[in-house]
Formats: C-alpha cells, structure tokens, sequence
C-alpha cells in the first residue's frame, strides 16, 4: 500500500483537513458527557431552569458545529479518495498498455479488469474510510478514558481494561481476515473471467447447445466465492458481537461501580451519566472502528495486487528512439521493379543491401512452454516482396510475424528491420514502419474514419477512400453512410468479413513499408480475396507484405513461401519450386485443389482465377 501513496500527493492539503476536521468533531464529542453532566449536577439537581436552557442551548450549539465540521471532513475526505483512485486507475492503466503479449498471457485479461475494477474501488474506499476514521475512532476511544480519568480514577480503570480487551480482538480478526480477502479477490478473478469468456463466446455457446455445462461451470466457481466469502463473513462477523460483549461487561461493571461511589458521596449522579457516556462513545467509535478495520483489510488486499500488477516490469526495454528519417524507412517501392527472389549484393554482415525484414537463426520459446514455438528460422524478404506464409495448424505461423513488430522477444537469434534488430528500435519508431492486420479483427465504437486514422492520425479523405477502395471496403463505407458512419462497440453492426476489410484498409492507410497479413481474409469469399489480393500487388509503392495463410490460393503468387511444420522451416521458395520438392506444401496443396484455382498474377500480371 506504501508504495500507491504517491498517488495521493496532490491531495496533500486535503489529506491533512479531513482528519483534522474530524478531530475537531471528536473534541466537541468528548465536551458533550460533560455538559450533560453539569445539566444533571447544578442545573436539574438544584433546579436552576435558566442554567438548564443555557446548557441545553449550548448542547445544540455544539451539535450544529459539529454538524458542520463532520460535513467539511467529509468533503475533503471524498475528493482525497476520489482522486487517488482516478490517478491510480489512470496510472495503472498506462502501465498495462506498457505490457508486452507475454506479460498479458500470463496475467490474463479477467484479473487485469478485476485490479482495474474492484480491487481501485476497494482503495477508494479505505482511503476514504481512513482520513475520516481512523484518527477520528482511537482519539475518541482513549479521549474517552483520559476525560473518565479527570472524572474518577478508579472508575476509569474500567475503561482501560475494556480497551485492551477490544484491542487484543481487534487485532487477533484483523490476522486472519487479510489472507482471507486476498483468496476472495483470486476466486473473484475466475469468476470475471469465467463470465468474460461466456458472454464473448455466446454464439458458440448457443450453437453447441452447451449453455448448461457452463452454467453449471459457472455456478462451480461462483460457489466457491460463495463459500470464501461466508468463512471471511463469519470471522469479520465476530467484530460486532465481541465488541459489544466486551463494551456491556465494561457498562455493567461501571454502572456497579458507579452505584457504589454515589452511595459513598464519591461521585454524583451527573459523574455516573458523564462515565456511561463516554463508555457509549467507545462502544460506538469501537463499532466504526471494527467496521473500518473490515474496509481496510479490503483495501489492503486490493492494494497489493494493484501492487503486483504495477511492480511487473515489461519484459521488452526498447532502444532510445532515434530521429525518423526517410534514410531509415526507405518506404518507396516501385512496382516495375519487383526485387526478384535468390541473391542479392551482401552486406558486411551477410544481409542483402535491399532486404526490408531477415531472420537470423530465430527461435522463440513462449513463456511457461515446454517447446519451442520456433525453432532456427533464416530468411531475408526485400523491398516490395510478398511473403506467404502456410503450415498445418499451431506450427508458428502467427507467432513468426509477431516478432517483426515485436509483440514478443526471439529467445535466439535476432530479427532485424531494414538492418538494425529490432530490439535497438524504440517502440514507436518500429511500429511505424509495420502495419499490422491481426488474426481477429477488432475494430472500435466511433466512425470509420476515426478507426482508419488509428493507421494515420492525419490522414485525408481522399487517402481514407484510396485505402478503403484497395481492400475493398468501399461498398461497407457506403452502406454505413460514409466514412462518417458509426461503428458500434466491438463492431456489432459489422460481419466478420467487413471487419476484416476495415482493419486491412486501416493498415493500409499508414503507408507503412511493411504490411502483415495475419491470416486477414479468412472471412473473405474467393471473388473478394481475389479482388483483394489483386490490388495488393497492383500497388504504385508497394510494401514488403507478409501473408498469413491457410490457402494456397491467397499465396501461390507471392515471390516466396514459407513452408513451416511444427515451429521449423520446412522449405522456401516459390509456388512452382515448392510444388516440385516440398511433400507437405504439395499434400496441402492438392487438399484445397479446386477446379479453378485463385491466386495474385502470372509473370505477365494475370490474376489467375
């Protein structure tokens, strides 16, 4: 928790006034017994009525000031709170976005919401719990036995044996109910994602008829929350009843002992209602503090997995960001002049002079696996080539262009853009030369236009229409009304296929040298890819664009395939050499063969159908 202190720094002023306000209050609370029992002693005993309206006017005096100053604490309290937990929010949101895919699997999306969530809204309020009360309630409490003590001595011994009783069960709950709720807030975790899951996959659901099985699976894991929060229930339930048991000895006792010293002429009456005041106000203030103390134990637990969440450092540290130069991108490909596959003039370093992305001996293994996702893959692609990319399923297609943008680290090797490894780019200055169509297509609430400028943020309309007319979106802009029309949450209003379209032309209007197709036009038909595919490579500057297929149609033009089995490169080269040598790439071949096969362009730039 001390570490998210700092969050409250703005808020210093505030922090210091609620308590204040609050002991103020408190004092007041502490005068009241007091004046009680002078009204009782000289007002009512010698029956003085002038003395008697002056007290009791000076008791709702004293009520209304308090009235205001618990207000005043209370205001400043809450915007302490409230602000500590929007700095907070936004501070840990940032930093979640800091989070490479490894960092994000690991955790999981469920437990990221529920520290976003619930477990901010529990700081909240202990926050706010804490400036009002937890000063406020042990200055009443030991007020309270200090004022008994001006009273009578032996009374007051009654208080402090009362106190250290609430103490000892105070603080022997308060053990056992932190590592309580911390279990409450893990099972609370799988729950959130047990419902995430469920209500993102509801189709399937409804299609599979399987709505009782995760009902039932649902019901599980909300029993088990069930049940932690019962045992956590009944040890924080003990508070209440154990103050109360411990405060009515502590009152019959002093009533016993108060009787005794008014029949000696000790104490007056007055003395006897001013002690079994303040031991009210302790009882009271020992309720707000057992109830405070439940809060804390919350936000405490919630604290420290916002904690967890912002002590993960990200495991990818980018180079310093160097000045964008166009001698660093190079984007401008000439379509006349597409680079031809085989050798090509070397560096010092062994990289071709032209080559956009090249693979030095990379293997990637995911974090917790026990395999290899990638294992030595070499390859160069230049400027304006096509790269297709087939393979059975789960053999690393996908996980091989995430590490050009670096949405995870290659465990060996290195992946170099335009001749400098990607891991000495800054983050921005490498993204900016990659656009990316991922496997699911996401797009966002707002209009078209404003989901295509995520690829430029300055980009025109006319670039817009260029880029959605290329992947062939232009009849969805329309039926939406224009590139002004709305998309809605998720892309409700959207088939899967439009989607598609719209993250390919938002790719597409970033101009970026480098383009990856994650298998992006699976939801495409064939006349649609076709159309696609054809204004890909009719492009006046085209990029280096990586295709992700499981169609041998989306790929058989590019100027080289990969063949990929099991995390390893099988074979490279193109559609007519890989048909004569490559049996895997053959056997996938003649599963998909049809009557009339699709693919980019025949040498002479023929789109074959």
């Amino acid at each position: 928790m001390k570490n998210l202190l700092i969050y409250l720094k703005e808020y210093k002023k505030e922090c210091a006034l609620a308590p204040l306000f609050k002991m103020l209050e408190a004092i007041l609370e502490l005068f009241v017994p007091l004046a009680v029992a002078a009204l009782i002693d000289e007002g009512i005993g010698h029956g003085r009525k002038g003395y008697i309206f002056g007290m009791v006017g000076l008791l709702f005096l004293m009520a209304a000031f308090g009235l205001a100053v618990a207000v005043t604490a209370q205001y400043f309290a809450a915007k302490a709170a409230v602000g500590f937990a929007t700095n907070l929010r936004h501070a840990l949101f940032s930093h979640l976005l800091k989070f490479s895919y490894t960092e994000i699997d690991e955790m999981g999306a469920s437990t990221m919401i529920t520290r976003m969530t619930t477990d901010i809204g529990s700081a909240q309020n202990g926050v706010n719990m804490v400036l009002r009360l937890l000063l406020r309630s042990p200055f009443v409490v030991f007020g309270a036995m200090i004022m008994a003590f001006t009273i009578d001595p032996w009374s007051a011994t009654i208080f402090v044996m009362v106190i250290c009783g609430l103490s000892v069960c105070v603080f022997a709950i308060m053990n056992f109910h932190i590592p309580m709720m911390k279990k409450i807030q893990q099972k609370l975790d799988k729950l959130t994602g047990a419902v995430r899951e469920n209500l993102t996959g509801v189709r399937v659901l409804r299609a599979f008829v399987k709505e009782k099985e995760e009902i039932g699976r649902f019901g599980s894991r909300n029993e088990a929350l069930l049940a932690e929060q019962e045992k956590t229930g009944m040890v924080s339930g003990l508070l209440n009843p154990l103050t109360f048991v411990v405060v009515n000895v502590g009152v019959i006792l002093l009533l016993r002992t108060g009787a005794v010293q008014v029949g000696r002429g000790a104490l007056s009456r007055g003395s006897v209602v001013a002690l079994y005041n303040y031991m009210s106000q302790i009882l009271v203030e020992l309720i707000k503090l057992a109830n405070l103390i439940v809060t804390i134990n919350k936000a405490l637990a919630g604290a420290d997995r916002i904690s967890e969440a912002l002590a993960v450092n990200p495991s990818m540290v980018y180079g310093e960001a160097a000045e964008q130069t166009k001698t660093q991108t190079e984007p401008v490909i000439q379509t006349e002049q597409k680079t031809p596959v085989g050798p090509a003039t070397q560096t010092e370093h062994g990289v071709p002079e032209d080559a956009v992305v090249s693979f030095e001996h990379v293997s990637l293994t995911y974090k917790g696996a026990g395999q290899e996702a990638l294992s030595d893959i070499s390859f160069t692609a230049g400027k304006g080539q096509i790269i297709g990319i087939i393979g059975g399923t789960g053999c690393g297609k996908s996980s091989l262009v995430n590490l050009i943008p670096r949405f995870y680290d290659a465990t060996e090797g290195s992946v170099k853009v335009f001749g400098k490894d990607v891991k000495e780019y800054g983050k921005e200055e490498l993204l900016s030369l990659v656009g990316i169509v991922p496997q699911k297509a996401q797009v966002f609430a707002g209009s078209i236009a404003d989901n295509l400028r995520w690829g430029k943020e300055n980009a025109t309309e006319e670039e817009l229409t260029k880029a959605t007319e290329m992947a062939q979106a232009a009849d969805v802009v329309e039926a939406k009304g224009g590139l002004s029309g709305m998309i809605e949450q998720g892309g409700r209003n959207l088939s899967g296929g439009q989607k598609q379209r719209l993250t390919i032309a938002r790719a597409l209007t970033g101009d970026k040298p480098i383009l990856i197709l994650d298998d992006s036009s699976s939801a495409l038909d064939m006349a649609t890819d076709k159309r696609l595919r054809k204004a890909l490579y009719e492009m006046e500057n085209r990029p280096t664009i990586f295709i992700v297929s499981q169609r041998t149609t989306s790929i058989m033009d590019a100027d080289m395939i990969l063949v990929l089995d099991n995390g390893t490169l099988t074979d490279m080269g193109s559609h007519e050499q890989l048909l004569g040598r490559c049996e895997l790439y053959q056997e996938i071949y003649d599963s998909q063969k049809m009557p009339a096969a699709s693919g980019f362009g025949s040498g002479s730039g023929e789109v074959r159908l």
